[in-house]
């Protein structure tokens, strides 16, 4: 039995993980790592990586067919799905290196492939090789969660982990779960030739604003997706077409697969929590705003701290955890600045409050800032709905100008968001972004439009043109 006494054991290979264990590293202290399965964890092997490398040649298909809108004739595109399939996988081979064993034992981390587990409050075992660290980080992330639907154990289902192996467009793609992964997988697919069904038990990307989901919803009818919102799956079963899901209301949908995405579940099988005293429950271990555990010795970051299930939001974790434990900083973590995005074709993106959840959490005044990308010159010089031509920014202020929140459909979304987030990590107000010069034409005018439209009321109220008749009097 192998003893190892390291300043810090990190257990998870994901993008949190590596993050701990390359920053620990580099900077002196003797660091551990331990991964039981694939290097990068699910953003670089099963989500991230390949779901937006997938969805870039979706995308360009639809650039495709809609070229005509422009006066290109491309005609219909031709889809090679092991092409396409070549082209994800080479994307995360691109990537792999990083993220690799060898480029961590190259910093200087020792890299153990097993599965950890706590034998005691101070102690973790790996295989053959026993762990007392001073401080632990557990960065396992997270696996697709599996409904409790009658018969959905008896046949074959996809989740994020499979759906990227699959080496034939499936037929006709039957999706459950309209969350982010849900929606860019139905209409990834949908845009290089399968059909499909997405079922959604609830709301269509229900954590986000519904004004601006339409958006999404429109973009999806268009391009051919089915959409079976606000009704629950009741049972599925094999069927000569492939797999048969039936819902609550009777309806019966054959399809030739089956793809489960109705959210995600913390991975902490074999840890052995409880023998370290780490509470936890179904939505992920506990931690402080420090990102302690009960075991103030133990960190757990990204989506197994039960907190934002973003890779961004480990990334941000991980930096929290090297101030605690390695320059006893009493860091804590702030998530009301953290963006998200779905990168569907349009983009959804949001930073801080919706509008309903600034009424409801807020209350009072608040001013509703609205710019629509079809008063875009450069979304209207590009044109039609790929462009980014349907398209809206929201955002949420205080009447004194405080940010609360945004939210932005359209083209590159994800990137026009950045200036909201800069805003509110910041403490800036409306006016910065008012006041900033945006160059022409670009799409970040959206921005700059939206912000001004705060003082719109003011700047051409009557006591303003008052105001003005009356110095034009000076000469």
């Amino acid at each position: 039995m192998t003893l190892l006494t390291p300043d810090i054991c990190v257990v998870g290979g994901g993008s949190g993980g590596l993050s701990v264990a390359a920053g620990a590293a580099q900077m002196g202290a003797e660091t551990v790592l331990i991964e039981r399965a694939k290097m990068g964890g699910d953003c670089l092997n099963y989500g991230c990586v390949p779901s937006k490398s997938l969805l870039a040649a979706a995308k360009a298909a639809r650039h495709v067919r809609e070229a005509a809108q422009l006066g290109v004739l491309a005609g219909t595109p031709r889809i090679d799905a092991e092409a396409v399939r070549r082209h994800v996988r080479a994307v995360i081979e691109g990537i792999a290196p990083t993220d690799s064993v060898e480029r961590f034992e190259g910093l200087g981390v020792r890299v153990i492939q097993d599965q950890a587990r706590f034998t005691g409050p101070r102690e973790m075992r790996a295989g053959d090789i026993t762990i007392r660290a001073r401080r632990f980080v557990l960065a396992t992330g997270s696996h697709a969660a599996l409904p409790p639907i009658p018969g959905l154990a008896d046949v074959g289902f996809l989740t994020n982990e499979s759906i990227f192996d699959l080496v034939d467009l499936p037929r006709h793609l039957i999706v459950l779960g309209g969350g982010p992964i849900g929606v860019e997988m139905a209409q990834a697919h949908r845009l290089l030739g399968s059909a499909v069904t997405l079922v959604e038990a609830a709301r269509l990307l229900g954590k986000d604003d519904p004004e601006l989901v339409d958006t999404v919803r429109r973009q999806l009818g268009r391009d051919g997706v089915a959409l079976r919102e606000g009704i629950a799956a009741a049972s599925v079963a094999p069927d000569p077409a492939g797999i048969a899901l039936t819902l609550a209301d009777g309806t019966r949908l054959a399809g030739s697969h089956l793809l489960v995405a109705t959210g995600r579940t913390p991975t902490i099988d074999g840890l052995e929590l409880d023998k370290a005293g780490i509470a936890h429950d179904r939505t992920g271990i506990t931690v402080d705003s420090r990102l302690r555990t009960t075991n103030k010795r133990v960190f757990a970051i990204g989506d197994v701290a039960g907190q934002m299930a973003f890779t961004h939001v480990a990334g941000y974790h991980a930096g929290i955890v090297i101030r605690n434990a390695l320059f006893r900083q009493p860091a804590r973590a702030d998530h009301a600045a953290i963006p998200w995005a779905t990168y569907c074709d349009p983009e959804l993106a949001q930073v801080g409050l919706t509008e309903a959840a600034a009424r409801a959490r807020i209350g009072g005044e608040l001013r509703i800032l609205r710019w629509s990308l079809s008063e875009n010159d450069r979304a209207r010089a590009e044109g039609g709905p790929a462009a980014g031509f349907d398209g809206a920014l929201k955002a949420i202020v205080t009447k004194r100008g405080r940010i609360l929140g945004c939210g932005i459909v359209g083209r590159q979304a994800a990137d026009l968001l950045q200036p909201w987030v800069l805003a509110m990590s910041a403490g800036l107000g409306v006016r910065a972004l008012a006041t900033m010069v945006a160059p022409y034409p670009t799409l970040s005018e959206l921005t700059k439009r939206a912000a001004g439209s705060f003082y719109a009321p003011t700047l051409f109220s009557t006591r303003t043109r008052r105001l003005v008749r009356f110095l034009s009097r000076f000469g």
